[in-house]
C-alpha cells in the first residue's frame, strides 16, 4: 500500500472517529437531561409530600394547644366560679354574725338597764341598813356604857386569846397528824433500808502496836547511836516508840497509811534480819509501792462490789485510801459503802435513780482523802474533786450539800444526807471525846432552861431526847405544846447534833397535903 492510501485511511478513521464521539457525547448529554428531569420531579414530589406531612403535625400540635388552652381556660373559669360562690356564702354568714352581734348588744343593753336598777336599789337598801347599824350602835353605847371603839377593843383581845389557844392546838393536832401519816411512810423506808444493811464497825486509833518476839529485837531496830530508828522515822514519817512495854514497839501518826507501811516494813526488816539504813530506805519503797497497789485494788473489788462503773482511775484510787482513813473513829471505807447500800434501796424505794444514789453515796466523803492538803470543807472539796474527774451534776450537789454547804438541787441530795447521819448517828458507830459530848449535853439542858415556867430539865438517851419539867400553875397545856415547839426549833437551828433530838414537855398537878 502506498503511502497515500495510507494518509488516506488515517484521515477517514480520524474523522469517523471525531463523529461517533460527538455523536455519544449528544447521547449522553440528553440522558442525563432525561435523569435530572427525573430527580427534578421525584424532587418536587417528595417536597410535597414533606410540606403536606408539616401541616398536618402543624394542625395536630395547634388542636392539642387549642384544647389545652380550652382546659385551662376552663378550669380557671371553675375555680372563679368556686371562689366567687365561697365569697357569697362569706358574706352570707357575715351579715347573720352582725345580725346576731346587733341581737345580743339589745339583749346586754336589756340585761345592764336592769342591773342597774339593782344596784340603785341596793344602794338605797344599804344606805337604810347604815342608817338602822348607826341606830342600833348608839342604843347599844347609851346601854353598856362603852364606846364601839372600846367594846372592839374589848372583844378583839379576847379574841386573840382564845385564837392563840386555839391555833396552838391546832398546830399541835397538825404535828400529831402529820407525823401518823407522813412519817409512817417514811419510817418504813428508813426501817427497810437500815434491816438490809449490815457493815462491820473497824475502830481507827492514832496509833498501832508492832508485836515482837523478844526484847532483843527493839536493840537491832534501834541500832547503833539509834541510825536505824532514825532511817525508819525519816523514810515512813512516822514516830517510833520504843518503851518498856513488853513484846511491843508502838507506831504513832495521824495518817494511818504511813502507819501501815511502818508497820509492814518493820515487819519485813524484823522477819528478814537485816536491819541497816540502806536496807530500810529500800524496804519501805518497796512497801510503799505495795500498799499503793493494794489501795488501787482496794478501790477497784469496792467499786465491783457495789456494781459502780465507769469512775475516774483517781478517783477508783481515793476510794481505796478510805481504808486507811477514820471519821470519829468509823472506818472511812465501811462508812462510804454503808451510805452507798443506805442511799441505794432508799432511792429505790421512792422510785428514784438508785444507781445515781448509789454512786453519790460512795464518793459522798471523797473530801476526807485527798493527797494535797486545802482549807476548804471537806464537802465542797470533794464536790470539786469529783467535778475534776466528770462526774454528773446530780452526785456533785449531792456531795457539796451533804453537810448544808451548798442549796440542794435534786432529791438524791437529802437521801445522801440523811443516810450518812444514820451511818454515823447510830450507835456504836462512832466515838465522841467525853468533854464535848458533856459539853453538848448541859447545852442543851441549857438552853431548855432558859424558858420561863421550865424547873428542870434532863438529856437521856445519849442526848438524843430533852425532857423538860414546866410549871402547872404558870404554863398552861398549850403554853407547853408551844415551848416545845419552840425548843425544836432552836435546837435545830442554833445547835449541832447526831441524829434527831426528841424534845417532851411534861407538865403534872400535885396536889400534897400533910395529915397530922
Amino acid at each position: 500500500m502506498d503511502a497515500f492510501h495510507i494518509i488516506a485511511l488515517a484521515g477517514g478513521l480520524a474523522g469517523g472517529g471525531t463523529a461517533g464521539y460527538f455523536l455519544s457525547l449528544s447521547a449522553f448529554k440528553k440522558n442525563l437531561e432525561k435523569k435530572g428531569s427525573s430527580i427534578i420531579r421525584e424532587a418536587e414530589k417528595e417536597a410535597e409530600t414533606i410540606r403536606k406531612d408539616k401541616l398536618l403535625q402543624a394542625k395536630e400540635k395547634f388542636l392539642e394547644l387549642k384544647a389545652e388552652h380550652e382546659k385551662v381556660i376552663s378550669q380557671r373559669d371553675r375555680k372563679l366560679l368556686e371562689q366567687s360562690n365561697k365569697q357569697k356564702e362569706r358574706e352570707t354568714r357575715l351579715n347573720k354574725q352582725q345580725e346576731e352581734v346587733k341581737r345580743t348588744e339589745r339583749d346586754l343593753q336589756a340585761q345592764r338597764d336592769i342591773l342597774n336598777r339593782k344596784i340603785e336599789a341596793n344602794e338605797a337598801r344599804q344606805q337604810e341598813l347604815e342608817r338602822l347599824h348607826r341606830s342600833q350602835v348608839d342604843q347599844l353605847e347609851v346601854i353598856s356604857g362603852l364606846t364601839a371603839e372600846e367594846a372592839k377593843k374589848q372583844l378583839m383581845e379576847a379574841l386573840r386569846d382564845q385564837v392563840k389557844a386555839e391555833s396552838n392546838s391546832m398546830i399541835q393536832h397538825t404535828l400529831e397528824e402529820a407525823k401518823l401519816t407522813a412519817n409512817t411512810e417514811a419510817k418504813k423506808v428508813v426501817i427497810q433500808t437500815i434491816q438490809r444493811v449490815a457493815t462491820e464497825q473497824t475502830i481507827e486509833n492514832a496509833v498501832s502496836v508492832f508485836n515482837i518476839e523478844n526484847d532483843d529485837v527493839k536493840g537491832r531496830i534501834i541500832g547503833r547511836e539509834g541510825r536505824n530508828i532514825r532511817a525508819l522515822e525519816a523514810a515512813t514519817g512516822v514516830e517510833i516508840i520504843v518503851d518498856d512495854t513488853p513484846e511491843a514497839i508502838i507506831l504513832s501518826c495521824f495518817d494511818p497509811v504511813r502507819r501501815e507501811v511502818a508497820r509492814l516494813s518493820m515487819h519485813k526488816l524484823v522477819t528478814d534480819g537485816r536491819i541497816h539504813p540502806a536496807r530500810i530506805e529500800e524496804v519501805v519503797n518497796k512497801t510503799r509501792k505495795q500498799i499503793d497497789e493494794e489501795i488501787i485494788e482496794t478501790g477497784k473489788r469496792t467499786c465491783i462490789d457495789l456494781g459502780i462503773h465507769g469512775l475516774h482511775p483517781e478517783l477508783v484510787r481515793m476510794v481505796g485510801r478510805m481504808k486507811y482513813r477514820s471519821s470519829y473513829g468509823q472506818n472511812l471505807l465501811q462508812h462510804s459503802r454503808e451510805v452507798a447500800n443506805l442511799s441505794s434501796i432508799m432511792a429505790a424505794e421512792l422510785g428514784l435513780n438508785a444507781k445515781m444514789a448509789k454512786r453519790a453515796g460512795l464518793l459522798h466523803d471523797i473530801g476526807k482523802v485527798p493527797s494535797e492538803e486545802s482549807e476548804l470543807p471537806h464537802a465542797i472539796l470533794g464536790m470539786q474533786i469529783a467535778e475534776r474527774y466528770g462526774e454528773k451534776p446530780d452526785v456533785l450537789n449531792a456531795i457539796g450539800a451533804h453537810h448544808d454547804e451548798i442549796e440542794m438541787t435534786n432529791l438524791i441530795s437529802p437521801i445522801i444526807q440523811v443516810c450518812d447521819a444514820i451511818s454515823g448517828a447510830r450507835p456504836g458507830a462512832r466515838r465522841q471525846i467525853a468533854e464535848s459530848y458533856m459539853q453538848r449535853l448541859r447545852e442543851l439542858e441549857n438552853l431548855a432552861l432558859s424558858y420561863k415556867g421550865v424547873t428542870k430539865a434532863y438529856c437521856i438517851q445519849a442526848g438524843r431526847e430533852l425532857r423538860v419539867m414546866v410549871e402547872s400553875e404558870r404554863v398552861s397545856d398549850a403554853e407547853a405544846s408551844q415551848i416545845s415547839f419552840d425548843i425544836s426549833q432552836r435546837i435545830q437551828n442554833e445547835m449541832t447534833y447526831p441524829g434527831q433530838v426528841r424534845v417532851t414537855v411534861i407538865r403534872e398537878m400535885r396536889a400534897v397535903n400533910v395529915a397530922k
